[in-house]
């Protein structure tokens, strides 16, 4: 396993963040790269899901990892042990990334060889969904343990967001949470949205979002 690189991303606050997204969307395509950002709440399992996707994709997918945090490199080793090239972001207590810091991730990661690249952003519902990173799609994952009444919180992301990953099922019986509700909620911020059940932990569901990938960095829609 290679050595892991962490650095600390800098704001420019003289960039237009919509000119950058698109350049970068676009310089990503040409190559044949697929950028997809991750946004969710901490502890709603966003790295448990990049590593099982990871393990059952990484030797049909050349897979990269941008983990973006205020400190510390657990979550980009267990995604580099899993399989996937990684660089861990430190953000100097920012609670968002915006187009120019994931460029800097995309040049310091070197994504020249790579399918699919993942930027797991930092953990919070509210500040990351106001910012364009460049991304081909976006994607929430919301966690049965937090509840089906987030997207009455939380509309903006839940409105934003191209996929929904409900992580955790497997302990649905344990907790108040209504799938029917949770959908119907997004559903009314969202017609468009694609939403995947599915257990990171004990696989349930993982196929259909597997198979979505699959779909997607076969089209690079």
């Amino acid at each position: 396993m290679s050595e892991l690189k962490v650095f600390t991303i800098k704001k420019n606050i003289h960039e237009n963040n919509a000119k950058v997204a698109q350049a970068t969307r676009e310089e990503l395509k040409k190559q044949g790269t697929y950028l997809i950002n991750i946004m969710s709440s901490p502890g709603s399992g966003k790295t448990s899901t990049l590593v099982s996707t990871i393990k059952a994709l990484k030797d049909e997918i050349k897979i990269g990892v941008m983990e973006a945090d205020i400190d510390s490199d657990v979550d980009a080793i267990a995604v580099q042990t899993a399989g996937a090239k990684a660089v861990q972001m430190h953000t100097g207590g920012m609670c968002h990334l915006d187009a120019t810091m994931t460029k800097q991730g995309i040049d310091e990661l070197g994504v020249e060889e790579l399918d699919l690249v993942f930027l797991e952003n930092i953990g919070n519902l509210i500040c990351p969904a106001g910012y364009d990173v460049g991304a081909m799609k976006n994607i929430a994952i919301l966690s049965v343990p937090e509840g089906d009444d987030k997207p009455l919180k939380y509309p903006k992301i839940f409105g934003k967001v191209d996929v929904l990953i409900v992580n955790k099922i497997d302990v649905i019986e344990h907790f108040d949470f209504r799938m029917d509700l949770l959908e119907e909620r997004v559903r009314k911020l969202n017609k468009d949205i694609t939403i995947f059940p599915i257990s990171a932990k004990t696989g349930e569901g993982m196929d259909e979002w597997l198979n979505w990938i699959r779909k997607e960095i076969k089209t690079r829609g």
